[in-house]
């Protein structure tokens, strides 16, 4: 039986367009190992700070929602202090704020206790990074 606290990390390339990314499989696959049917916390961690994780409904048009509202939110435009990289660059440091770097979900009997459209994702508005990692620890 696995221990109480399990982590493991996942790479993911997330290429030179806005994105968002459905994690849910691969959290549910981690689960199948890690919590070997027990009840407990499911910690999903992007350590980057222009991502971030959201639960969210995929799929039907949301994720693309989601990011014409963080573009109207937060413009690609020169009003950024934050200035490296591509233009408008500076808004992807302030996504965090808004879409946060973690988020913690219940897991009960083994099995991660989303709604019935709910998913868990990766956003990744800046597009000159790649290549993420996200981090998935369980605790039970």
């Amino acid at each position: 039986m696995p221990g109480p606290f399990t982590t493991t990390t996942l790479n993911i390339t997330t290429g030179s367009a806005e994105t968002v990314t459905d994690l849910t499989h691969e959290c549910e696959r981690f689960l199948a190992e890690a919590a070997g049917g027990r009840d407990g916390l499911l910690n999903i961690f992007v350590p980057h700070a222009t991502a971030g994780i959201a639960v969210m409904e995929t799929g039907a048009g949301s994720d693309d929602d989601l990011l014409a509202a963080l573009h109207t939110l937060l413009p690609a435009d020169d009003r950024w202090q934050h200035r490296h990289g591509s233009p408008g660059h500076g808004r992807d440091h302030v996504l965090p704020a808004f879409v946060p770097p973690h988020a913690t979900l219940p897991v009960t009997g083994g099995r991660l206790g989303l709604g019935t459209w709910q998913s868990v994702c990766l956003v990744d508005t800046n597009k000159d990074n790649a290549n993420r990692q996200v981090r998935l620890s369980f605790l039970g």
